[in-house]
């Protein structure tokens, strides 16, 4: 079993961020990505849906014979993750927005949380933030347009831009000191955010985070590749191949799916 692949899966593109750093962490991992790009953003779908497309993406990857599987779209952990974790026996490595560590570093007593509605309207977002935040100002701002941007392959365009400072400005008035990044997407957004935001102002992301999870759920449960043997890298899509494989460097083939 050790050498079944993991699979990954995010409403797109964003969850390759997430990918990178499972790959640099465990290299030696076959991995499948799969990008449901044709439904995304999840965030303005509901719970409802976003069950019920978390159980396709799920489908799909355990067909692969996947031995993990890692919900790496906040949106979906939020809403659907629980009820995965129910019904399929296999271990779950979900994400979430890294609330935790920008609260008790915060000097400033003000954080920034960029997310999307479906993240932000969740029961586990709420109950992690009310956890943490005692004694905080928490500027959480939907980031609507984002995804749809970086989905049409518009990551480095003048418009993106523009709704970055809308989205910031206010952050950065309140004096905030961390920006907590609540979508996997937004990682590819760090050059831009950078040349935005003060420089003392800190960007979190849960990319290591879940990698570390990964592999800690994999050596517990004896399963990790010790094969020394070039991985198999598989990536999927029912968007454009274009568009994911600009944001892995045209390394890897990408694959159109329509499902």
């Amino acid at each position: 079993m050790s050498n079944q692949p993991i699979g990954i899966f995010d409403s797109g593109v964003g969850g390759t961020s997430i990918w990178k750093e499972i790959h640099n962490l465990l290299p030696n991992e076959n991995t499948i990505y799969l990008a449901d790009s044709k439904y995304a953003p999840y965030g303005p779908k509901g719970k409802e849906k976003i069950i019920e497309l978390s159980i396709k993406n799920t489908e799909f990857l355990l067909k692969k014979d996947c031995k993990l599987i890692v919900v790496a779209c906040n949106t979906a952990t939020t809403n659907a993750i629980d009820y995965l974790r129910k019904h399929y026996d296999i271990p779950f490595i979900g994400i979430e927005p890294a609330i935790k560590p920008a609260a008790l570093q915060s000097k400033t007593k003000s954080v920034g949380i960029l997310a999307t509605k479906g993240t932000l309207s969740s029961e586990l977002f709420a109950k992690t933030s009310n956890l943490f935040s005692s004694g905080i100002n928490v500027m959480e701002q939907n980031g609507e347009g984002i995804v749809e941007l970086i989905e049409n392959g518009k990551l480095d365009t003048d418009e993106m831009k523009d709704l970055l400072k809308l989205y910031l400005q206010p952050m950065i008035d309140a004096n905030i000191d961390h920006l907590v990044l609540g979508c996997t997407h937004y990682p590819y957004l760090i050059p831009h955010l950078l040349q935005l935001v003060p420089n003392h102002v800190k960007i979190i992301d849960s990319g290591e985070a879940v990698a570390r999870q990964t592999k800690n759920v994999l050596s517990q449960n004896k399963m990790l590749n010790k094969q020394l043997t070039k991985p198999n890298l598989k990536f999927y899509t029912n968007g454009n191949p274009a568009v994911m494989q600009s944001l892995l460097e045209d390394k890897f083939e990408v694959e159109f799916l329509d499902f």
